[in-house]
């Protein structure tokens, strides 16, 4: 086999253990991990990923706003970017996945969140918990059917924002 062979296959199997998550190697970091850096609101967080820190929206939820330069304060806004700072404190490990549409109109990352350990699906956790409405981010809706259903399971069972935004 030629040198540039056999380097070839040894980048391609690099490659593959990589992806497939069968590295040793603690010090690997799969482009789909970050860590949380700062909660912004019910929705929007600052994470470290690649190196970088970027502003991230959460896709396909919408929880009440608390910094919005005209809409004020609305109701259940400080509780849901409390749970959100609960659930996700500064240095939490994700796993983050994206959609088709990767930035919005603010330049902000549009992102499915997990937290890593846990693999709690965090903006299916606000929906399902009341902290957050669904918001469609057209074309990013691979899980918009998940996000009503979780709205209209938390509807039913009158908690957070129904029970109190009424």
């Amino acid at each position: 086999m030629h040198r540039s062979s056999q380097l070839l296959t040894l980048l391609l199997f690099t490659y593959a253990l990589l992806l497939s998550g069968c590295s040793n190697d603690s010090s690997v970091i799969s482009p789909n991990s970050a860590t949380v850096k700062h909660v912004v609101d019910g929705d929007t967080i600052d994470i470290a990923i690649g190196g970088n820190t970027e502003r991230v929206r959460l896709i396909g939820v919408n929880t009440p706003e608390t910094k919005h330069p005209t809409k004020g304060v609305e109701c259940f806004g400080p509780e849901a970017s409390a749970y959100t700072e609960k659930l996700l404190p500064a240095g939490t490990k994700l796993r983050v996945e994206r959609d088709i549409e990767a930035r919005d109109k603010y330049g902000r990352l549009l992102l499915y969140v997990y937290i890593a350990n846990s693999n709690v699906f965090v903006n299916l956790d606000l929906v399902l918990k009341g902290y957050a409405r669904p918001m469609v981010f057209e074309p990013n809706t691979a899980h918009k059917t998940d996000f009503a259903q979780a709205a209209t399971q938390a509807e039913l069972h009158n908690v957070g924002l129904w029970q109190a935004c009424r």
